[in-house]
């Protein structure tokens, strides 16, 4: 019977199949765009879709991209467990969008660049940019084998789905369409991804409503386990979630996701005109608002189901991750094909995040560390090396694999490596007095102290009363496999023997503040250095590469405005302009004698 435990099914023939039609879907996308685009063999193509995107199909992918199979099934659980304070980064989203639409989309979009860390070496130096560069690549190689293995290995333990049968296919569809088909490819399979993505909660919430005798019911359950009790003003910064570690901290981690992580920015700046690429994030916002909402309700539908057999607590599933496909084989192994559906969702989910990254480690490694030093290559050259590259991307994402973290640890990778990076990048932007010295400095700085703490809380994780999950029980489970009924709450990890003093308040540190603590130690400290070092000298800074009050007036929805005319009509020049003598004297000498310096 639903909802008291025990071994539940695996999966149907018919739940292969729908599986593997997904799979020959995305591959499927992959060749359609590389037989479309065969005569199409520029870099500018391969990599930004020829900068001829639109809006919509832009902000769908930016919301697959970092929708990964760890949010589908992590999310449900994060809810089930802590209740809907997750829905809270709604707010987090919206700050999040205006910030890199009308700051980070105009600055990047008129200089015309393909990386994100070009930025770095035009308004600091080439060291500089290199480190950024190196931080990005290593940051997603630790993302993505995450978002790779924790899925596949929770679906293979419930489904019955082949662990390595996964990780392979994996590599083979994104070797397929990342390596034929480029930018375009990665899109528009992100756009279907999406729609398979939702449908999968959907028919979770669906099932559920049924089974409980509808919605309404769901949502009494819900208040009575004290899960919608989100709103919580507590400022004690030690508390994992409250509404402002959500709202402040949050806002401030998914902007450095957003603004300056390369699988976003190169999305958006595909986008054919700066209207475009500013309405995307804001779609992109819309877009995220209803994934996550989504996502925390079919986690209080499972709350509802196992409102008094928690299967964690009762055996049947090891980790929370497991939770959500134990209930879709729960309820949804009667209907053949919707498992199946359920679990091409979480592929789907680690598809896009892959891609994406694959897609944007060729633009930096190509765009940073090959044209800089090969500046004779051929257009037709660069486009063969991106192809290789991309199988290569590929096969490196799937060889070197991370261990299983919890959700939290996903979000905590960019925390601690993008906190800093932001800080480095809103210390160019907005300031005019900092050089490459103090935009080291703060930066490492700010990179010390994230890995500090965030290293620190994966060791001696934060005990209940900072991480607060709420009731589960088994009393009421039919097939109870523990000594005796109880009611207890689930901790997240089992706690060391031993506890430093810094235990319990420095590693307690919300992880959600992680990306605020490094964004803020390298502004303080960047332009404290480059006080005591002279700072940077105004003349020879390219107003371009400052946030200007034009770019923080909202955009009309209209056909194309003087500005996006003409870094339109630039795109693509912009290094020839560099070279040029007149305009290094704006910055280029700078980076020179910054970087002698260093």
């Amino acid at each position: 019977m639903t909802g008291t435990g025990g071994p539940v099914d695996t999966f149907s023939v018919w739940d292969y199949v729908v599986f593997a039609g997904v799979i020959l879907a995305a591959a499927g996308i992959g060749l359609f765009q590389a037989i479309r685009g065969r005569k199409e063999t520029s870099s500018a193509e391969f990599l930004l879709g020829g900068r001829q995107m639109t809006a919509v199909p832009v902000a769908m992918s930016l919301t697959a991209s970092f929708m990964s199979g760890i949010t589908v099934i992590g999310t449900p659980a994060e809810a089930y467990q802590f209740g809907a304070a997750f829905w809270l980064f709604g707010f987090s989203y919206a700050i999040m969008s205006a910030i890199t639409a009308e700051v980070f989309v105009p600055v990047f979009y008129r200089l015309g660049i393909t990386s994100a860390y070009e930025y770095l070496e035009l308004r600091f130096s080439r060291p500089i940019r290199i480190i950024g560069t190196s931080m990005y690549i290593v940051q997603t190689a630790l993302y993505t084998g995450l978002v790779i293995y924790a899925p596949a290995l929770a679906l293979n333990q419930i489904t019955g789905l082949n662990l390595w049968g996964v990780l392979v296919a994996t590599g083979a569809v994104c070797i397929v369409y990342c390596t034929l088909g480029g930018l375009k490819a990665v899109i528009w399979t992100d756009v279907m991804q999406m729609v398979i993505m939702l449908a999968g909660f959907v028919a979770v919430i669906a099932r559920g409503a049924v089974i409980q005798g509808g919605l309404t019911n769901i949502w009494e359950d819900a208040r009575k386990g004290g899960r919608l009790e989100a709103f919580d003003f507590d400022p004690d910064p030690l508390k994992r979630h409250t509404f402002w570690t959500i709202v402040i901290g949050g806002s401030v981690m998914w902007t450095s996701i957003y603004s300056i992580n390369q699988s976003q920015v190169q999305r958006y700046i595909s986008c054919k005109t700066l209207g475009h690429a500013k309405m995307s994030l804001y779609v992109n916002m819309v877009g995220l608002w209803l994934t996550v909402s989504l996502a925390v309700f079919s986690g209080l539908t499972m709350f509802s189901i196992y409102k008094n057999c928690d299967p964690l607590s009762n055996g049947d599933v090891s980790t929370p991750d497991q939770l959500l496909p134990y209930l879709v084989m729960d309820i949804l192994a009667a209907y053949p094909g919707i498992p199946g559906l359920f679990v091409a969702a979480a592929y789907s989910g680690t598809l896009s995040t892959v891609s994406s990254s694959i897609n944007a480690l060729v633009a930096v490694t190509v765009e940073d560390f090959i044209l800089p030093v090969f500046k004779n290559l051929t257009e037709k050259q660069v486009y063969w090396m991106n192809m290789g590259l991309s199988k290569f991307h590929s096969i490196l994402t799937i060889t070197s694999l991370c261990t299983v973290f919890c959700f939290q640890a996903a979000l905590s990778i960019f925390g601690m490596i993008s906190g800093p990076l932001l800080g480095l990048y809103l210390l160019g932007m907005l300031f005019r007095t900092p050089n490459s010295i103090g935009g080291l400095v703060g930066m490492i700085i700010g990179l010390v102290l994230t890995l500090w703490v965030g290293i620190g809380a994966q060791i001696y994780p934060p005990t209940a009363e900072k991480t607060n999950p709420l009731p589960l029980t088994t009393a009421g489970c039919a097939h109870n496999t523990t000594q005796a009924p109880w009611t207890t709450p689930v901790t997240l990890t089992p706690q060391p023997d031993f506890r430093p003093a810094l235990a319990d308040s420095w590693y307690s540190l919300s992880y959600v503040y992680f990306a605020l603590l490094g964004t803020l130690t390298t502004i303080v400290s960047g332009l404290l250095v480059s006080s005591i070092t002279g700072g940077c000298k105004q003349e020879k800074i390219n107003p371009d590469l400052l946030v200007k009050m034009s770019d923080l007036i909202c955009f009309s929805w209209c056909s194309k405005s003087e500005e996006s005319d003409a870094t339109e009509k630039d795109a693509g020049q912009f290094h020839m302009e560099v070279d040029n003598p007149a305009f290094a004297d704006f910055d280029t000498s700078k980076n020179v004698e910054m970087g002698t310096k260093l």
